[in-house]
């Protein structure tokens, strides 16, 4: 991505499709910048995953974190397990350790590279390799992708896995939010398992309420 310069990164949670993106870029010319979120929740697996990556592609990760003073005001008010109480206590922990801090670190760039897809669920159906979003530009490269060429493309290329994916995690974000699923489950519905319904999002890529 040459045209935006260092104002391009990779935002990535280290799952397969981010470990594709970061495998492609790192085979192209030039730096390669590449950011993640650092929730304070995550499971310590990921930061493996994070090492590992810096070991094999020379790659410095730039962690974002949430803002100290809004975690512990949110704390404080709700204890730290908030997110199980309700839906509505589930999304503003997602604003405060997720959305935030995704669009503090924005602010730095002019367009991002993300792993969405559209076989991943419902709300994705309609994303497109490269959108505006907020006058930035959202650049999903794997957006058609099946879930077969993802997993051909891993092993042609003996990308780094995620550890949890050996356990029947089908998709990893923060440890106490996040569980495996059985064969045949969908995708997404390791994540916030006691939630109703198949808007499982959490403010980064689309509105919560799935729109």
């Amino acid at each position: 991505m040459a045209t935006y310069g260092d104002q391009f990164a990779i935002a990535t949670s280290f799952q397969k499709e981010g470990m594709a993106i970061v495998d492609i870029a790192s085979r192209a010319e030039g730096p390669v910048r590449v950011f993640t979120l650092d929730t304070g929740r995550l499971p310590e697996e990921t930061y493996r995953i994070i090492e590992h990556v810096r070991e094999r592609y020379d790659i410095r990760v730039e962690t974002v974190s949430p803002e100290r003073g809004e975690l512990e005001t949110m704390v404080a008010s709700h204890g730290p397990n908030l997110f199980y109480q309700s839906v509505d206590l589930r999304q503003t922990c997602c604003e405060i350790r997720k959305v935030r801090p995704f669009e503090r670190k924005l602010r730095e760039l002019r367009a991002w590279a993300t792993g969405l897809r559209r076989e991943q669920s419902p709300t994705r159906a309609g994303v497109r390799k490269v959108e505006e979003v907020d006058g930035r530009v959202r650049i999903s490269p794997l957006a058609d992708w099946t879930g077969e060429q993802l997993e051909a493309y891993i092993r042609d290329n003996r990308v780094p896995v995620h550890p949890l994916y050996a356990r029947g995690y089908t998709s990893i974000g923060c440890a106490p939010c996040t569980r495996a699923v059985a064969p045949g489950q969908d995708a997404r519905s390791g994540r916030w398992w006691w939630e109703d319904g198949s808007r499982k999002e959490c403010g980064i890529h689309f509105p919560v309420d799935g729109e």
